[in-house]
């Protein structure tokens, strides 16, 4: 099994966070009157209840598409998928854990952890992974 390394899975991820902002945009722009929101555009200065249903939204996204399907959208256009360490579909259990498995894969910052995580393991597997006992897997 091949496995998706560093540079594709950010990629896929990239796209996947286009393709919410597809969504994402012209909703803040209904509710909020602007494409973009600033501090002063927040009703709790840094933070703002739009901001935590996106944020429902996001954590929704990944676990119910790789739960149920492998796959993202930035996953499927770049021929990756989300298995079972032993080559199987994950289960929706395995996708809550990967996924919520970002929190500590995202520390310091910018994905520092997970990034180190990915180059360093023979298998590709960030701290999520691990975890949850799944790989990404290069379709290609």
């Amino acid at each position: 099994m091949k496995y998706g390394g560093v540079w594709i899975r950010g990629f896929a991820q990239a796209l996947d966070y286009v393709f919410l902002s597809l969504f994402f945009f012209p909703v803040t722009y209904l509710v909020k009157g602007t494409w973009l929101m600033f501090p002063e555009d927040h009703l709790w200065i840094i933070f703002d209840p739009l901001c935590a249903i996106f944020l429902i939204v996001i954590f929704a996204y990944f676990i119910l598409l790789e739960g149920l399907t492998g796959v993202t959208i930035g996953k499927l256009i770049l021929g990756l998928k989300v298995l079972s360490v032993d080559g199987k579909k994950i289960t929706l259990r395995q996708s809550v854990i990967r996924n919520f498995g970002r929190l500590l894969d995202g520390l310091p910052m910018f994905n520092i952890l997970g990034i180190v995580s990915i180059a360093r393991s023979p298998i590709k597997q960030r701290i999520g992974d691990k975890i949850a006992k799944t790989v990404v897997a290069s379709l290609r």
